[in-house]
């Protein structure tokens, strides 16, 4: 076998070194080498969207995030990878907005869990391997509730509500993610404080209300109830990835409460979890995070209609993502618009239509190629994950089906 020059003449390929694949760890806050658990594998956990309505470009910025970087795990190191994305269909903002709109929770929840989907088709984003509903895993998380009450991390309220807590001066390393005191944190307000015996205290399981629905709630030794958010995650994650797993991720505005308190209860119930700890940032408009409060969403299908889903504004890096010029006057979502569960999202094959013409589509024809004109599988160069400040050597790569990296309209901000 030989690599042949431009001018015909045959020659013996170059032996290169391997490549060194580096992630910026949040729980280190530094660059680390990336070495798996199980050589040649990778699993990877990312928090999907609560499906209490329908995404906007500041919501889905994550899993395009996420999903470059599984390409590039698999396509420029070669690695199997095992995604998992979850799917919170149970919460607090979906009870109280099924309720105000007199329909069924798991209604609600399910049509804007395929809003999500349709959304990410748009986008050009792969399915994930596993996309486990949270409903679906309360057996699990009740075993994982049983196991930290064993243990000493958690408890159940003395005044009978069937509430479970993680009692979190139980354990001497809560914090370490987030790198913060326990005396520097306030109260937590992801449930009603009856009960606890420290405000700070999280919600591993939240006792039947009675203005809830009896659907919303499943039996457990502590009483009747649902459970929290952040137990979830950790539950799932354990399911289809193991105790120990290599990379966790989501917008870092899950850093704290969410992702500490998932890897707290995980390890004080003898979890490995997560060996990295990744996180992309916020997409903003003029200085502030996207959302529909604020009057500044922009919405999926309106961007696909002016740009390809493959441009690499929406790549990852870990500081924010400035889009204040591509949110048109009466294009934010906020309290200005509908709702779009009342007006649905265009089906995935409309994605094309709108484009600038002469532009190729993001599912034109083609194999990994480079656009340096280099050979994939070529070696020799450290490689930086498009999360850390540095995404050139992702930036390199480039895949006809979906991870294109055209060139980018002209915008006022970096």
């Amino acid at each position: 076998m030989c690599g042949v020059t431009g001018h015909g003449v045959c020659r013996p390929p170059v032996s290169l070194d391997p490549v060194t694949l580096q992630l910026f760890d949040t729980a280190t806050r530094a660059q680390r080498d990336f070495v798996p658990v199980t050589p040649g594998r990778v699993g990877m956990y990312i928090c999907g969207l609560t499906t209490q309505g329908a995404p906007h470009i500041g919501h889905l910025r994550f899993a395009v995030s996420f999903d470059v970087l599984r390409r590039w795990l698999v396509r420029g190191h070669g690695y199997d990878v095992t995604l998992v994305r979850n799917v919170t269909d149970i919460d607090d903002k979906i009870l109280r907005k099924a309720g105000e709109a007199g329909e069924e929770w798991w209604a609600l929840s399910y049509r804007n869990e395929r809003y999500t989907t349709e959304a990410l088709d748009l986008l050009g984003v792969l399915p994930p391997t596993y996309e486990p509903r949270a409903t679906g895993h309360i057996t699990e998380m009740v075993d994982l509730v049983e196991t930290l009450v064993e243990r000493g991390h958690a408890y159940a309220a003395a005044d009978g509500s069937g509430d479970v807590y993680f009692d979190v001066k139980s354990w001497a390393d809560y914090g370490e993610l987030s790198n913060r005191g326990l005396d520097d944190m306030v109260a937590a307000d992801d449930a009603d404080p009856r009960g606890k015996r420290d405000p700070r205290d999280f919600a591993l399981w939240k006792g039947r209300k009675p203005e809830e629905p009896a659907t919303a709630n499943w039996p457990t030794p502590y009483g009747e109830g649902r459970p929290g958010w952040h137990l979830e995650c950790s539950a799932m994650a354990r399911k289809y990835l193991g105790d120990t797993f290599d990379i966790h991720g989501g917008g870092i505005d899950l850093r704290f409460p969410h992702h500490e308190n998932e890897q707290a209860q995980s390890r004080a119930a003898g979890l490995g979890f997560a060996g990295y700890w990744l996180h992309n940032g916020w997409v903003t408009v003029k200085g502030e995070k996207m959302g529909k409060s604020l009057g500044n969403a922009l919405e999926v299908q309106h961007l696909v209609q002016e740009y390809d889903p493959a441009d690499r504004a929406l790549l990852p890096h870990r500081g924010p993502l400035p889009l204040d010029d591509r949110v048109p006057p009466g294009l934010a979502g906020g309290g200005r618009r509908r709702d779009r569960a009342d007006r649905g999202l265009p089906t995935p094959g409309a994605a094309g239509r709108g484009r600038r013409r002469g532009r190729p589509g993001r599912r034109a024809a083609g194999g990994l190629r480079r656009v340096d004109g280099r050979r994939p599988g070529c070696r020799g160069a450290r490689s930086r994950s498009s999360t850390t400040p540095s995404a050139r050597a992702t930036r390199r790569w480039t895949k006809g089906a979906g991870t294109r990296l055209p060139r980018s309209p002209p915008r006022s901000s970096p």
